[in-house]
């Protein structure tokens, strides 16, 4: 869920503290991301609620998602595997990753027609180059398109 709503590499996610989680703000804090960059990204308000369940029952610290030792972040080997028994489980029969949860993140916000520069900056991407493969991944007829002449006729251009 971290990683879909918020666009994360699995690095990144592995690796966020208690304290990147800005619930006042809506932001989540990526440190040292691809690049050694720091970036802001997305904290849905989902992800928010579900977030303080698993605090108010575990109190992870500093590691939001620690591994078998508190004191390191899970590793990311763990959390692919989870991610397959979890595919499998559901019947999704189409090979997936961890990381196809982050192109999804990107293809849905391009879908809803949030901009390419918006989404280059959430994913943290160096150039913009890197963010055009989303426009090969959406769905053609995704949105709907109103045809020019019928926007004409109906009087709404």
């Amino acid at each position: 869920m971290t990683i879909y709503s918020a666009g994360l590499r699995l690095n990144e996610a592995t690796h966020l503290r208690v304290a990147d989680i800005d619930s006042k703000r809506g932001t989540i804090r990526v440190r040292q991301g691809k690049g050694n960059k720091d970036r802001y990204t997305l904290l849905s308000s989902v992800l928010l609620d579900e977030l303080r369940l698993y605090w108010l029952r575990d109190r992870p610290d500093p590691w939001l998602f620690p591994g078998r030792s508190k004191d390191k972040p899970i590793c990311d080997t763990s959390v692919q595997k989870a991610f397959q028994r979890a595919r499998e489980r559901a019947g999704i029969r189409k090979e997936a990753t961890v990381h196809t949860l982050r192109h999804s993140f990107a293809t849905h916000l391009l879908e809803q027609g949030v901009d390419l520069f918006t989404i280059k900056e959430l994913l943290g991407h160096k150039t913009i180059k890197t963010t055009l493969i989303y426009l090969h991944l959406q769905h053609p007829g995704s949105r709907t398109i109103v045809n020019p002449l019928d926007q004409l006729l109906a009087g709404t251009i």
